[in-house]
């Protein structure tokens, strides 16, 4: 049982000790690719993506194992488990001398990372010697082992000075095994384990410790430490191949100057555990998050060179972080990041006392992916932009997020604990002296309080009109999102005509960004109309339209723009991406079931008419000059012709502001769509919400990824064909096809259409492989051309009966999963838990959008053909087809008797 003393048990202090000093030795093995892996790279010629994946490698092992390592820790004791994770990870650092390829490296880099996984091990074991009340002190202390990383920074390049990197390695192993069994033989039992053993009582199950890591909570710690711990990490390994690069210090130099900041990021997490007791950890997270967005937006501006037009001529000058102010920078990061790291593990044993080892486990887990993910990204971040401060750009959107998500979080805590006192304050604090009821009532959100749209007699008086009104303007919001968002489908095969030398690998990355970066936010879009309402909600995020489609009008009319600006671009345009989660959300709410399908239907189908206008458009208006002397000059092309490619950015922009202005002063919010992002998060529980992302993927994913695709696709398979006069009927035919056969769902059953859905999407892609092999043939592009064409509008179809499927199946599972409630309630909670399903699977299924054109891309750099991808698909459209019939649309299946509507007959009736 968890000690509830309050003061430490016996043997408190040598157990406090004695792990720190085991866990520094661990850290100090863990990171040693630092060091090691410059030399390795030298050695190797490693790129710089490989050379991220050889230093992230023993992360991944050690993030990985530390959920289980903390479970094995709290059931058979940590003090064992500690000595057999440091053994394991001395004999790996041994046998690395033997690695002689890059592949041998890697393995025996997994063998490493096993060290890693001793932090879990460490703050199960030691958190059972404390009583709540100094545990956040007692765990700062033992994270301090994070010092390890800088002990590896300042020994290792002396020692490798002498003996070579295999004499570090050689070093370092027989050094832990030291530590290995001065821990063991110095320490004792934890006293939970002592008691257990003396009464004989049984440990807890895995299964029963895995049970906390359902609350939303914990994910949100994961991912405040995937920051303070995991970016700690990447940098710790990338700090000294930064300073290399960017300031040509040597490896000596770069380690101890690296060390600057390992060793504060490592010593004051024992402060930020003495602060988190004393002032509380909220603070502590709230002043580490504010000053690490301002120190990372700080580090990621890069030299730049200017030029400005002065009264009396240019004025030049140049910003540069220089080496002194970037080392200071990076203590005072390093500083708020140990605060940080404690301040997050403050919470859990205190309220997890019987779980500290899974869920500081999976907290652990998740922070150590971000060492592992992070180190890689830098790597691909340099090759893509070659902007060495791009790290620090990445790093600056993580805590930004973080810290955006921790404040809204305990805001909408405060407002459940004094919403009506909160409601009654005035909206300014100027206005109290002069503040009323009356003032109360007319500025309180518009909120429609009495929602019955299953009541016909109250759908046909009021709710219809209201719905629909909502409903046509959310559709040109949603369409112009969607034009925005596929935007580059089209730019990038202009690109090269206007002077922009990019290779076709950089080519599909642009038109791949946006499905990545709108598939992201689809995730969080999902839960925010709940939170936030659906008018608002919708205003904001068209009016984050106008970034993309302004920065490409400007970025394109000079072929010097740098490509990491094209690529935050095509990041941006993933805002269009993320609002189709939200608007099927939305209106999902104003309709009854009985015509949600139709609706859903017509806004998504006529939405996703964006990518088709857009497709068809943009070709035209970058052709004249709309806009006059306002929208720039034309660019020259190769042969000599004009093109105003920043049309295609500047003609969506009056369009997003007249749409914008409609949805605040049009649209309504319903007091019963309201939900917390707890409330809605049960859907993670459910197992039908990841059935239908793997279907929906299949034909809504299909139908983003083959819309962005097709253009660069067709254009380098068959470059004799001007593909952007007829790009546009693909999505056209996808998008018409969703709009209108929604009723076939409605009448025949979404299960039963799936299926055939799939069926037609396997003979579309054998039609394309079949055409793309033989495409010298007479004919051969009308054949691939009318396969996609078949492709997009089984895809169509597809959409809206898998979106058909959603409420009938939440409808039947909320039915069994909860006999408790009332039918009213129940059918509430299936409308809300759709909805929710609706916008998730939306936002997994555009990762398609990503997914398809980088396949694609990755199939013709790999081969010079697009079939090994093809294949692929092919493949995934089988497995959408088989599940579909045996989870669903069987006789047994779960929508079977739903959709073929079983009646009783007079006689069983009768009977």
């Amino acid at each position: 049982m968890p000690l509830s003393t309050p003061t430490p048990a016996k043997g408190a202090g040598r157990a406090l000790g004695l792990t720190t000093f085991a866990f520094t030795a661990c850290f100090a093995v863990w990171t040693i690719f630092a060091i090691l892996g410059l030399q390795i790279q030298k050695e190797l010629g490693l790129s710089e993506t490989q050379f991220g994946l050889l230093v992230g490698t023993p992360i991944l092992t050690g993030s990985l194992s530390r959920l289980f390592l903390g479970i094995w820790a709290d059931q058979f004791g940590g003090r064992i488990v500690n000595l057999a994770v440091m053994l394991l990870s001395a004999l790996a650092t041994w046998l690395l001398t033997f690695a002689t390829t890059y592949p041998e490296f890697l393995l025996a880099a997994l063998g490493i990372g096993i060290a890693g996984g001793s932090f879990s091990v460490s703050i199960t074991y030691v958190s059972k010697f404390f009583p709540p009340e100094k545990q956040g002190s007692a765990l700062g202390i033992v994270g301090a082992g994070n010092v390890g990383a800088a002990v590896t920074k300042f020994a290792a390049p002396i020692v490798m000075a002498s003996m070579g990197w295999k004499g570090v390695a050689n070093v370092w192993a027989i050094a832990l095994v030291l530590v290995a069994l001065v821990f063991f033989f110095l320490t004792s039992d934890d006293p939970e384990l002592a008691e257990r053993r003396r009464t004989g009582a049984k440990p807890r199950s895995f299964a029963s410790q895995f049970e906390p890591l359902r609350n939303i909570q914990v994910w949100r710690f994961s991912l405040y430490y995937f920051f303070v711990f995991g970016a700690f990490v990447a940098l710790a390994l990338w700090l000294p191949r930064y300073l290399i690069g960017v300031y040509g210090f040597d490896v000596k130099t770069a380690g101890m100057l690296a060390a600057a900041y390992s060793i504060p990021a490592s010593i004051f997490r024992i402060y930020g555990g003495h602060l988190s007791d004393r002032v509380g950890a909220r603070n502590v997270m709230y002043w580490t998050f504010l000053v690490s967005v301002v120190v990372t937006f700080f580090l990621s501006y890069p030299p730049t060179s200017y030029v400005v037009d002065g009264v009396r001529g240019p004025i030049s000058f140049r910003l540069a972080t220089g080496p002194v102010a970037f080392v200071i920078a990076i203590f005072v990061l390093g500083f708020f990041m140990s605060l940080g790291k404690a301040a997050v593990y403050k919470h859990i044993p205190v309220y997890y006392p019987k779980d500290v080892g899974a869920v500081g486990g999976l907290v652990g887990l998740m922070g150590g992916l971000g060492g592992f993910v992070l180190p890689i990204l830098f790597g691909v971040l340099n090759d893509l932009t070659g902007i060495w401060t791009s790290c620090f750009m990445l790093l600056f959107l993580i805590v930004s997020a973080s810290l955006i998500w921790m404040h809204l979080a305990i805001r909408h805590m405060e407002r459940e604990a004094a919403g009506a006192t909160l409601d009654s304050l005035p909206q300014l604090p100027e206005m109290q002296p002069i503040h009323g009821e009356r003032e109360a009532r007319a500025l309180a959100p518009k909120l429609i309080e009495d929602w019955r749209p299953e009541e016909p007699q109250f759908w046909e008086e009021t709710g219809k009109k209201i719905a629909s009104r909502n409903l046509w303007l959310s559709i040109p919001a949603l369409f112009l999102s969607f034009a925005v968002w596929m935007v580059w489908s089209v730019v990038v095969a202009k690109l090269p005509q206007i002077g922009f030398a990019y290779t076709t690998d950089q080519l599909f990355w642009l038109a791949a960004l946006p499905g990545l970066s709108g598939a992201t936010l689809r995730i969080f879009y999902s839960f925010m109309v709940p939170v936030f309402g659906g008018r608002l909600w919708t205003t904001l995020t068209t009016w984050s339209l106008m970034l993309p489609a302004l920065g490409i009008g400007f970025a394109v009319q000079n072929p010097e723009t740098p490509y990491w600006i094209m690529l935050v671009l095509a990041l941006l345009c993933g805002f269009g991406g993320g609002n189709f989660a939200s608007s099927m959300s939305n209106i999902g709410f104003f309709y009854p079931k009985r015509e949600k399908g139709n609706a859903l239907a017509m806004n998504a189908g006529l939405g996703n008419l964006g990518v088709s206008a857009m497709q068809f458009l943009v070709p035209l208006v970058i052709t004249v000059g709309v806009f006059g002397f306002l929208g720039g000059q034309p660019q020259v092309t190769e042969e000599g012709g004009e093109l105003f490619l920043q049309n295609a950015g500047f003609i969506w922009v009056p369009f997003i502001i007249a749409s914008a202005f409609a949805a605040w002063f049009g649209m309504n919010d319903l007091s019963s769509a309201k939900a917390s992002f707890s409330d809605q998060a049960v859907i993670f529980k459910r197992r039908h919400n990841w059935i239908m992302c793997w279907l929906y993927t299949g034909t809504f994913g299909s139908f983003i990824g083959f819309s962005a695709a097709f253009p660069l696709l067709t254009k380098t398979q068959f470059p004799e064909i001007n593909v952007l006069q007829i790009a546009f009927l693909g999505p056209l035919v996808g998008a018409l096809s969703r709009s209108f056969t929604g009723w076939i769902a409605d009448r025949f059953g979404g299960a039963r259409v799936t299926l055939a859905v799939f069926v037609l999407m396997m003979v579309g892609t054998v039609g394309v492989l079949y055409f793309l092999a033989n495409k010298d043939a007479p004919g051969a592009f009308i054949g691939f051309f009318v396969s996609f064409i078949v492709l997009f509008f089984a895809t169509g179809v597809g959409n809206a009966s898998t979106f058909q499927m959603i409420p009938a199946i939440m409808r039947k599972e909320i039915d069994r999963l909860e006999p408790q409630m009332s039918g009213a309630d129940r059918l509430r909670q299936a409308e809300k838990e759709s909805a929710a399903i609706t916008g998730f699977t939306s936002a997994i299924a555009a990762y398609g959008a990503f997914f398809i054109p980088k396949s694609f891309g990755m199939s013709l750099a790999a081969s010079g053909s697009a079939a090994p991808a093809l294949y692929g698909f092919l493949a995934f459209y089988v497995s959408c087809l088989l599940v579909t019939w045996f989870v669903y649309a069987r006789p047994g299946g779960l929508l079977f008797d739903v959709e073929n509507r079983k009646r009783s007959g007079p006689a069983t009736a009768a009977a």
